[in-house]
């Protein structure tokens, strides 16, 4: 009589995805419902160009067609009756990811505000009441807001009431340290854009560790954790599966849904490349920033400036974009 046994089956590996949600809440930077339950992310992140995308889709019309008929009788009209619709259909949008991730989602602020601390902050209060009003918590929104000067100020007076931020368009650490000592609950530092510039302008590649994207947010994670700032660090906008695994051990990275699906599809090894023990006794200077500082510093970095002020026109240019659509419709 034969003494072999059966073999125990391999172990299977997890995939990338998987090794990555161990040290880093997984976000879902789009506005397709169905990425988001195929990856199952904790958070979803939107924007202006990504409810474009999906607003025009028919198999989204359901949430428009739902946003006219509630407002038909506002009793608005002109650019008033529009934007009323545009912030109830990011409201829309906000409610129907809510029911499939199990975190927070970011809605974001009109891009023209970035500039009027005020305007932002009452947009800001109106999209949470939009919110409350459906019955969810303002612990599961996050407000997006432009990191200038006066976007950071709005958000300083947001949190102060409860009103959590997210600070988007983030490309320097002057931008970091600002939004952190305003009390910004989370800051989305655009990795790929901080690539894109330096590989336009030194005309060569970037890869790994030595990414100027991936460098700007390890500095960032670092001094966060050095100094003790409680803001949340999403790293945001990549362009590679590289620079995901480079930034492993951030807080949070927001991740496009074909770099969420590369990382599914491959088991290579992960390893936590961040650390917030090991930033807390790394060399590192305080900056000190008041306004005139602040200016100076963002004036003083060609990409921050540049990539700055580029995402701000082309996320209002979506806006108008999604004005017209609108418009068409009502």
């Amino acid at each position: 009589m034969s003494t072999a046994t059966a073999e125990a089956p391999a172990a299977t590996k997890l995939s990338q995805l998987d090794q990555l949600k161990k040290f880093t809440t997984v976000v879902a930077d789009t506005g397709d419902f169905e990425t988001m339950r195929e990856f199952q992310p904790q958070d979803a992140t939107t924007n202006p160009s990504l409810i474009l995308q999906a607003a025009t889709k028919p198999a989204y019309a359901y949430i428009l067609d739902k946003v006219l008929a509630d407002r038909k009788g506002s009793g608005l009209t002109g650019t008033a009756q529009v934007e009323d619709v545009i912030d109830h259909l990011l409201v829309g949008f906000g409610l129907e990811i809510l029911k499939i991730v199990p975190g927070r989602v970011s809605t974001e602020t009109d891009a023209r505000l970035s500039f009027d601390t005020e305007g932002t902050i009452a947009k800001g209060r109106h999209l949470i009441a939009l919110y409350e009003a459906a019955g969810i918590s303002r612990d599961r929104i996050l407000i997006k807001i432009a990191s200038t000067w006066e976007g950071i100020r709005a958000a300083e007076v947001l949190e102060k009431e409860g009103i959590h931020c997210n600070l988007t368009l983030l490309f320097s650490l002057a931008q970091a340290v600002a939004c952190a000592e305003a009390g910004a609950q989370l800051i989305s530092p655009f990795v790929g854009r901080i690539y894109d510039w330096f590989k336009a302008a030194m005309k060569r590649d970037y890869t790994g560790a030595e990414d100027p994207g991936v460098e700007s947010v390890t500095s960032i994670f670092n001094y966060y954790k050095k100094f003790g700032h409680k803001t949340e660090v999403m790293g945001a906008s990549f362009r590679n599966t590289s620079q995901i695994v480079e930034l492993a051990g951030c807080d949070l990275l927001t991740i496009s849904p074909d770099l969420l699906a590369k990382l599914a599809a491959s088991d290579e090894p992960l390893t936590r490349k961040l650390d917030a023990s090991a930033a807390q006794t790394a060399d590192i200077q305080r900056l000190v920033l008041d306004e005139k500082t602040f200016r100076y510093l963002l004036n003083d970095d060609a990409m921050a400036t540049e990539k700055t002020a580029e995402g701000i026109r082309k996320f209002a240019a979506d806006i108008v974009k999604l004005e017209q659509f609108i418009t068409g419709k009502v």
